[in-house]
């Protein structure tokens, strides 16, 4: 499915609140993250709203949901997934690069089974 056919099927019923959050780049905040040999900034979003923004910037990703939808999405492309739907990357091309902002930026991660019609995700 194409990002603009998942983008006529699915719409938003209600608007999750979200708080202003601004921050400096002259007195960043950085806190622990997941990784030691990663800096992780504190955007001042942690409390903001939930969920996982994905920009394509290189290359193309398949995606599944757990509600069904599925979609690919090329360079420029890019998906909110709320927080708590479980999703998986089914393919992905050699050169991809994504930016992903997870917020709030404690989220975790946590390895499930592949679809069902997937062996071993593939």
């Amino acid at each position: 499915m194409t990002v603009e056919a998942a983008l006529r099927e699915k719409s938003v019923d209600t608007q999750p609140a979200m708080k202003l959050a601004v921050t400096s780049a002259k007195a960043p905040d950085f806190v622990k993250g997941r990784r030691d040999f990663f800096k992780y900034r504190d955007l001042g979003v942690t409390k903001a709203c939930e969920g996982q923004f994905v920009y394509t910037l290189k290359g193309w990703v398949e995606l599944e949901f757990e509600d069904g939808t599925s979609c690919r999405l090329e360079a420029g492309d890019s998906v909110f997934i709320p927080g708590g739907l479980r999703h998986n990357e089914m393919r992905t091309s050699d050169n991809l690069e994504i930016l992903e902002v997870s917020v709030p930026a404690d989220m975790g991660t946590v390895s499930v089974d592949p679809p069902a019609g997937r062996p071993n995700g593939s």
